[in-house]
């Protein structure tokens, strides 16, 4: 066959299926360019998931008659100064996109300068233009996509349905908003209400304000400022606690000079940040923004500008994980603000149906754990406690005599109760002062009640001891390794055959961390040393939690990784169990260290490790606000 050159309507549908895959790319890019005209405010109209109609309506710097000729053609474009495809200060240069979505689509631009008269307008159908003629306009432009890939039908059966495509669309303008705060955005779908989205300053408080318009309230109050720079590379934004945390990566909003990106270093680099902070199933919610000379990034790798290439890659991934960590680490332990509201759900909930002795007649066990800290009077409750009244209802309280007295007719009839007397030892008043209050309880031998000077704490006393002996383990390994403590006794531990050979592999990373193993015989290992943070663990415990999640140690991993994985399972069993009773002065010790201990809001596993309860929200459940 000849060689031979193809028409330019083919041409224009070969380079259409790099840029517009989908409607969500093609608005995207319409977007951009009104953005690059230094639109204030933009309005998206999607039908049909963008099918049928997309039209963006903006209030930029317009195009004339002789411009919005040219905006249609290969090649043309306002945003390159010279011939320098390095020197991008834009959010895109290529030309093909309008020309692109003109060549698979019924495209119309209409268009009108601040200082014209008039408007004109151009329409590309299927590659095919038309002349510019008059129109009615104010001032800026508007671009609408009608029938997206009428010319080249085959590709439609590459769509998802209308709802998945909507969904694509709205994130890909979810992602403009939030690089660009100060714009104004108008979104309507033909599947949910409209969204708007006011413009917001472009400083640290207007990106968090419009963070919360796009992404909800719940994220822009359990997120970090951060701030970092190095090497010339600038990150800024937001980083949500690891307490408040999403099932995939889709929450992780990065941007790059202001462009919405998808990058493996970026998203690798959040990964390596929250490493110790949340487990392998669950991800971040974040809003970074980098800004780095654009001669130090290439965003021309990749048609639809998603992915990007650094000069100096190991620059940024350093820069990310230093300024998570720092941000992460640093001040007060916080959890999520949602912890008060999840407490205030549960404690509205409707105890007349909950709790209706008819319904649940004996059912509820009032002998549960409650135990008040050693300094503190109170009576246990007993199984007689609760008791059927067949005959008759009543309910007895203790009077002031001692003698109880009865009447209110529930059917049921109650010794008097646990009395917890939280008064009766005081707290220090230097200790409602700090971030997470005074111990005054201990509840089901798991969970220590603290008093702060307007709320409550509630901590899981296991979880939070947890991260305290790793983050403890972890420093000891920085500092100059961890403290052994021998045996007096070697420990034999039983174990499956290939379990304990697989171990047996590992004992050098182990005896790094102080635990110091050899093999005696087939699946039995014998255990000579163990760290001296760990105290009276159960090392037998220990040995087959680590011989089960052996497998799992990729070897790939930088030694250190596997090292903190093995430390986490440690700082586990070296913990503080839940199902201990614990003296008020152990509980206070136990708050005391964690306002000092890194990452002191969630566990190892990224479990909160605390909740708070404000005083308002306890006043609002019983109406006295």
């Amino acid at each position: 066959m000849p060689l031979r050159l193809l028409p330019s309507t083919l041409v224009d549908r070969i380079a259409a299926g790099e840029v517009v895959e989908r409607p969500a790319a093609a608005l995207k890019e319409i977007v951009e360019n009104a953005l690059d005209a230094g639109a204030t405010r933009v309005e998206i109209i999607i039908d049909g998931g963008g099918r049928r109609l997309m039209r963006v309506t903006d209030d930029g710097c317009g195009m004339n008659a002789e411009d919005l000729a040219l905006a249609v053609e290969r090649h043309a474009t306002s945003k390159l100064d010279g011939e320098d495809l390095l020197a991008i200060h834009t959010l895109g240069f290529r030309g093909e996109a309008l020309p692109s979505i003109g060549s698979v689509a019924r495209l119309s631009i209409t268009s009108r300068p601040r200082e014209a008269d008039s408007a004109f307008e151009i329409r590309v159908e299927g590659g095919v233009k038309s002349p510019v003629r008059p129109a009615a306009l104010g001032f800026g432009t508007r671009v609408e996509v009608r029938d997206l890939f009428f010319a080249t039908p085959a590709r439609l059966k590459f769509l998802k349905s209308e709802r998945a495509e909507t969904a694509a669309a709205v994130d890909a303008v979810k992602r403009l908003a939030l690089a660009r705060p100060d714009v104004g955005f108008t979104l309507v779908t033909d599947d949910r209400p409209p969204l708007t989205w006011p413009a917001r300053a472009r400083d640290p408080a207007g990106r968090r304000a419009r963070i919360a318009d796009v992404l909800g309230q719940e994220a822009g109050g359990n997120a970090l400022d951060v701030e970092g720079l190095r090497e010339g590379a600038r990150l800024s934004g937001l980083a949500g606690l690891p307490t408040y945390s999403k099932a995939n990566s889709l929450s992780q909003y990065l941007f790059v000079n202001g462009r919405p990106v998808r990058d493996k270093v970026l998203i690798g680099a959040i990964r390596a940040a929250y490493a110790d902070l949340l487990p392998s199933d669950r991800h971040p919610v974040t809003a970074l923004f980098l800004d780095l000379d654009p001669r130090e990034v290439d965003v021309n790798v990749h048609p639809a500008k998603t992915e990007v290439r650094f000069r100096d890659a190991g620059n940024i991934r350093a820069l990310i994980v230093r300024t998570l960590t720092d941000a992460l680490t640093s001040g007060v332990p916080r959890t999520t603000s949602t912890a008060a509201d999840r407490l205030t759900q549960f404690a509205r909930r409707d105890f007349s149906t909950d709790y209706r002795p008819e319904a649940r007649p004996g059912n509820y066990d009032w002998s549960r754990s409650w135990a008040a800290p050693e300094g503190f009077a109170g009576s246990a409750p007993t199984e007689a406690g609760l008791r059927e009244a067949p005959s008759r209802f009543d309910f007895d309280l203790p009077g002031a005599d001692g003698r109880g007295f009865d009447g209110l007719g529930l059917g049921l009839a109650l010794a008097p109760a646990a009395d917890a007397r939280a008064n009766a030892a005081p707290a220090a008043p230097e200790a409602l002062e700090r971030p997470l209050g005074a111990a005054r309880a201990q509840l089901h031998e798991t969970y220590i009640i603290a008093q702060t000077r307007d709320g409550v704490v509630v901590i899981d006393q296991h979880a939070a001891h947890e991260r305290i002996v790793y983050e403890k383990l972890k420093a000891a390994m920085a500092r100059d390794g961890l403290a052994r403590q021998m045996l007096l006794v070697p420990l034999v531990v039983e174990l499956d055959p290939s379990e304990a050979a697989r171990l047996a592999e590992r004992a050098p990373a182990l005896e790094k961390l102080g635990l110091v193993i050899e093999p005696f015989g087939p699946g039995a290992l014998l255990v000579r040393e163990v760290p001296a943070l760990l105290g009276d663990a159960d090392i037998t415990a220990l040995l087959r939690e680590l011989a089960e999640h052996a497998a799992e140690w990729d070897d790939a991993l930088p030694l250190e990784r596997r090292l903190l994985h093995i430390a986490a399972t440690m700082a586990c069993h070296g913990s503080v169990r839940a199902g201990r009773r614990l003296r008020v002065e152990e509980m206070n010790a136990l708050l005391r260290e964690m306002e000092e201990t890194p990452n002191a809001a969630q566990c190892n596993h990224g479990r909160p490790t605390f909740v708070t309860l404000a005083l308002a929200d306890i006043e609002r459940l019983f109406a006295r606000r």
